[in-house]
């Protein structure tokens, strides 16, 4: 009785973890998610995360209930409003250059994206995103992830008080794909003014919340001010000591945190197939 008692009182086996690299990312070793988890190895990929901002799980074999199913253990998925790129789970979306009839299957389907956070032009921006590659191109198609943490606490001592308590604007254009600084948001336009540092709710760490691709301007700022300062924290958070590049794999599940960190993606040949799927999860608005 004695000895079944320690068994039931032994602890889970250690999670592998391979950082990926100074700035940020690590590799979850020997999980495979098409299993489910259970709460005590859920905690500990949890803890990773939390630990090293963005998680890459290698050689996935997952459906679109697979995957949501791994993504409902961290919270809620967010609500995809262009259904055109729903396949199947109305909570996957399919990011993809692939076309039929002319059109392409999935959102952001070309090229390069400057550095951003999802849908930081919201109220309740993406608390995560996870993405999952099914093909890729032989050559692009990279993302790359910058680590806000990192970004805040390296600047100078001077900009950190002058723009702590402030607010910055965000908006995304879906037709233009970006916003250009010193413009205002057509009516209609999605945006949202959120703190230009931010606080993580889980860590207590403070990560810079500004990004090149969405951040019109800081608020209480002359335009010319807002513009110049934007810039000097748009070019420091993107130096590059403060980034991982990932090298995309088919197989590929990457989860990363939006409230500190941010992506961007390299260019790759549009002759070549390019075919993921995203699931964003529900986050709270930013403090």
């Amino acid at each position: 009785m004695e000895a079944a008692a320690s068994e039931i009182r032994s602890p889970p086996p250690a999670l592998g973890v391979r950082p990926l690299s100074s700035a940020l990312g690590a590799e979850i070793l020997g999980i495979d998610l098409s299993d489910d988890i259970d709460a005590r190895m859920f905690a500990q990929i949890r803890d990773a995360w939390h630990q090293n901002l963005v998680i890459v799980l290698r050689g996935q074999n997952l459906s679109e209930e697979d995957q949501v199913r791994f993504a409902e253990k961290f919270g809620p998925p967010a609500v995809i409003h262009t259904k055109q790129f729903v396949r199947n789970h109305p909570a996957v979306m399919l990011i993809s250059n692939v076309r039929e009839d002319g059109k392409p299957i999935g959102a952001l389907p070309d090229g390069e994206m400057h550095f951003h956070t999802d849908q930081c032009h919201q109220e309740r921006p993406a608390m995560a995103s996870m993405l999952y590659a099914l093909e890729v191109p032989r050559a692009g198609g990279n993302t790359l992830f910058a680590n806000g943490y990192t970004a805040y606490e390296t600047l100078p001592a001077e900009i950190q008080r002058h723009i702590d308590g402030r607010k910055a604007l965000n908006a995304y254009d879906y037709e233009t794909a970006a916003m250009k600084r010193g413009t205002r948001p057509a009516p209609g336009v999605p945006s949202y003014a959120h703190p230009v540092v931010r606080t993580h709710p889980a860590t207590g760490r403070k990560a810079l919340y500004v990004n090149r691709l969405m951040t019109v301007r800081i608020e209480g700022l002359p335009a010319q001010e807002s513009d110049e300062l934007l810039t000097i924290l748009f070019d420091h958070q993107e130096r590059r000591e403060f980034i991982y590049e990932h090298v995309w794999r088919a197989g590929d599940l990457v989860m990363w945190d939006n409230r500190c960190t941010l992506h961007a993606r390299t260019d790759f040949s549009p002759d070549e197939r390019r075919l993921m799927r995203r699931v964003t999860i529900l986050g709270e608005k930013p403090v």
